[in-house]
Parts: C-alpha cells; sequence; structure tokens
C-alpha cells in the first residue's frame, strides 16, 4: 500500500493545493513582512478568521512548516478529517477542557526543529470580517513550550467567499506576518495579555 509521508506532503502537496485553487479563482495573494519569519524557528501561529480562503492563503502562501490545531468536529467531514490526519494535524476536543489539555501536551513532540503550531484563535469564521474573542489554546501552548507566537492578519479573502456563502468572487487577499512576539515576553506575560496583545496586533492591519 502507498505510504503518504506527512512531513513532504505539508512541504509540497499542500501549498500546490493552495495556489492552484486561488489562481484557478482569479484571485491573487500580496504577501507583507516575510522578513518577519525565522524558518528555522517553531512558532505558535494565530491568525484571524473570515473565509475558507484562509486556509487556501496559508497553504499557498505562508513559508512555514506547520500543523493545524483543530476542533474535533472537522475530524468527522469526509475527506477533510483524514486528509488532516495524514498530514499529521492535531485535533483538539473543546467539550472537554482536560482532554484539550492532553492533546495540546501530546502536540508537543509535533511542534519542533521549524515545525509550528497554526491556530484560529477565534475558533470559527467572523461573518463580518470583525475579530471575535480569542480563545487561549493558542495561549498556553505557547507557555507551555516557551515557543515565540507569531500573528498574521489576513483581509480579502472573505471578499473571494464571504462566510457561510459559496459564491466565489475573485478579490486580492492581502496576508500580512506581523513581528513575532518573542518567547521571553511570552514568558513574562499572562496568558490574558498574551492574547490581547496579538488581538492588538492582528486588528491592526484589519483597516
Amino acid at each position: 500500500s502507498m505510504i503518504i509521508n506527512p512531513r513532504w506532503s505539508s512541504k509540497h502537496i499542500a501549498p500546490w493545493w493552495g495556489k492552484s485553487i486561488i489562481f484557478i479563482t482569479m484571485s491573487r495573494v500580496e504577501i507583507k513582512g516575510i522578513e518577519n519569519i525565522d524558518k528555522k524557528q517553531s512558532y505558535i501561529i494565530v491568525c484571524n478568521h473570515q473565509s475558507t480562503y484562509d486556509t487556501l492563503t496559508i497553504y499557498g502562501y505562508l513559508p512555514l512548516e506547520f500543523k493545524w490545531i483543530m476542533k474535533k468536529e472537522l475530524e468527522r467531514i469526509p475527506f477533510v478529517g483524514i486528509a488532516c490526519k495524514t498530514l499529521g494535524h492535531i485535533f483538539v476536543d473543546r467539550s472537554n477542557s482536560e482532554k484539550a489539555k492532553q492533546s495540546l501536551i501530546a502536540a508537543k513532540s509535533k511542534i519542533s526543529d521549524g515545525v509550528s503550531a497554526f491556530f484560529f484563535p477565534e475558533g470559527t469564521r467572523s461573518p463580518t470580517g470583525e475579530l471575535i474573542n480569542f480563545k487561549k489554546g493558542a495561549f498556553h501552548m505557547a507557555q507551555t513550550l516557551a515557543l515565540p507566537i507569531l500573528p498574521i492578519t489576513i483581509t480579502g479573502a472573505n471578499k473571494v467567499m464571504p462566510a457561510n456563502s459559496l459564491m466565489i468572487c475573485p478579490h486580492k487577499i492581502t496576508l500580512t506576518i506581523h513581528p513575532a512576539i518573542s518567547a521571553k515576553v511570552v514568558k513574562e506575560l499572562s496568558t490574558n495579555e498574551l492574547s490581547n496583545r496579538a488581538k492588538t496586533t492582528i486588528a491592526s492591519s484589519l483597516g
């Protein structure tokens, strides 16, 4: 039987898939702040969530290797659950705080050597494009693993495919990579302070 290497798939198949769909739907992506990335560093990446196209943009244009931290409900979606498991992504049961904590601790072995963890801390797509309250899992994980936090803002994806819509309208998407919140600062601040800082940073590029 064919064995798919999750790391190879994440580095090669997923970016091709993301770029191809964005190209086919006649949208384009502008990347800002690429100089804020150190490819040898593992990060806890946090990003706003407006549209299905956020995922395609991240896969296609964020030049980092990462594992999605996903709500367990997505595991039940046909093809999506299997594909994400194959790529080594991490499902978290948000209905059970103890199980959620165990999932994040188990993820520790996958988040090292330049592999990052990716969160949409809002937990769901924002119907208006404005930020909704951040869940704290990403910030707990950053403190537990002593890793820097990399805030990212996506704009325009909700114009290509608005939340709760299947209509596609070509539009420019901007991916803004902000300077990381250092591991030193992650250690010094409370979870709430970290969440607020990341949220303010992400909001600064929403316009």
